[in-house]
């Protein structure tokens, strides 16, 4: 009999991308995607536990596939990804929530564990790795659009925040082969894909052929630095867009902006989370840079590419923080005017050097407050933001039917702004994978509206691959 399952995915983009590892492990063991929990045989929750808000909607979840157990009593449910490393005692054995809890780096094991669950046994595997990368797994592209994609770089964080408990649920850094990062960017291309996001907790310090101290592996090899690669896959074909998340303020090079700006297939978007604007706060984030050090990558990323678009991460309530260093906080927002940020409120995680250095002392009720002048100030920069677009002729790569109109198609110009168009241009259907120009006529906080123009590439069912 065939084997069900139905893998649910939360948090980071590097839990989708994960969650598509898990989906080619399980096919090669007999297992067929289904879309819903109701059909499945096996039930996974690809979890997050940046914040405890995220960790609730899950054991939610939980609750509810156990009442779908009590229909169905051979339901198995698995717990993967960063909360089943930080909670595995909770959900196997206090709270006896689920049958199987797998970390991040233990994927390759879930047949056998599986096995053990089917021998009536809970199974637990959450060992992190200091090599593991997954780089000859082909992903099974989840809910894809056949447009876009993930690529996973390098996988792990050696960034030792305060606040963040990645580096305890994803262990530490390393990097994946070069050659198998552009070979799978080639396959995508073959199959019709016409962007790639390349994915790393902290992409600028991807760095091949060296070891955990820095030192040269193999001397006959060179060392291959992000941007490196970054110039690599922009050369698998002029028509293959790249994008990548996240960068670090501290370790992101001029080199890095270079190579942006040379190649005109790599998109004018930069993801660099500040988390505040105060020094004081940053230091007590651990964040290895102060505000004059990020307004200057700022300044460089403007002086490279004018057109930029910048989205950030802004934390408020951060333990001790002032009023003043809170307006700190919104006087950078002043200066950068990002496009877009996603904005929170502090919220203690265990085992964090937050959690115990410093005492959780900023109020709810501030933290609520200072949050939504963060976001007033934020949804004003971005109107700000999108209107500049206004007049302007824009390449926009189609993506998908528009979530308010089936006459309209959304798709994205390279500073990754949303732009909305009408779904016939000149008596022609357009269709996801279309690649035109489109003259931005209005713009919102949210989103741009276009009229096509032309019709620049059609999407082919494969495109030329440089050799």
């Amino acid at each position: 009999m065939s084997k069900r399952v139905h893998i649910e995915s939360y948090g980071c983009q590097m839990n989708f991308s994960d969650s598509e590892i898990v989906a080619s492990i399980l096919a090669k063991d007999g297992y067929t995607l289904v879309d819903k929990a109701e059909e499945a045989d096996l039930v996974l929750l690809n979890t997050c536990s940046i914040r405890d808000k995220a960790e609730q909607t899950v054991l939610n979840r939980i609750d509810g596939l156990n009442h779908l157990k009590g229909r169905n009593p051979d339901l198995r449910v698995g717990v993967l990804g960063c909360m089943a490393e930080r909670m595995r005692e909770d959900l196997l054995e206090k709270k006896k929530l689920v049958d199987l809890v797998v970390g991040p780096d233990a994927y390759r094991t879930l047949p056998t564990l599986l096995d053990e669950v089917e021998g009536g046994q809970k199974a637990v595997n959450v060992l992190l790795s200091r090599e593991e990368t997954y780089a000859e797994i082909e992903p099974v592209r989840l809910g894809s659009n056949g447009v876009t994609a993930f690529v996973t770089i390098m996988r792990g964080c050696d960034n030792m925040c305060a606040f963040c408990v990645v580096p305890f649920t994803r262990g530490r850094e390393r990097s994946r082969d070069p050659d198998t990062i552009v070979d799978e960017c080639r396959q995508l291309v073959a199959q019709g894909y016409r962007e790639v996001t390349l994915l790393g907790q902290n992409v600028d310090s991807y760095r091949w052929n060296v070891d955990g101290r820095g030192a040269v592996k193999d001397p006959t090899v060179p060392v291959t630095d992000f941007a490196d690669l970054l110039e690599r896959v922009a050369g698998v074909s002029p028509l293959l867009r790249v994008r990548y998340s996240t960068s670090h303020p501290k370790d992101m090079t001029d080199k890095v902006l270079a190579v942006m700006a040379r190649h005109p297939n790599i998109c004018k978007y930069i993801h660099l989370p500040v988390q505040s604007g105060s020094s004081a706060v940053l230091q007590r984030m651990n964040r290895g840079y102060d505000r004059a050090w990020y307004l200057a990558r700022i300044a460089a990323i403007r002086r490279h590419m004018p057109d930029c678009a910048i989205s950030t991460d802004l934390i408020t309530g951060f333990c001790g923080e002032t009023e003043e260093e809170h307006r700190d906080t919104l006087s950078l927002m002043e200066a950068v005017r990002y496009d877009m940020a996603y904005m929170f409120k502090y919220s203690e995680r265990p085992r964090t050097l937050a959690a115990r250095k410093y005492a959780d002392d900023v109020p709810d009720d501030v933290k609520g407050r200072r949050l939504q002048e963060v976001i007033d100030l934020q949804m004003k920069h971005a109107g700000e933001r999108n209107r500049r677009h206004v007049g302007q002729v824009q390449e926009v790569l189609i993506e998908g039917v528009s979530k308010r109109s089936e006459a309209h198609l959304f798709g994205r110009n390279s500073q990754n702004a949303v732009v909305i168009v009408a779904r016939h241009h000149a008596g022609t259907e357009l269709k996801p994978g279309d690649l035109v120009l489109a003259r931005i006529v209005s713009g919102t906080s949210g989103s741009l509206q276009g009229e096509v123009t032309e019709v620049v590439a059609r999407r082919p069912e494969a495109m030329a691959v440089a050799p």
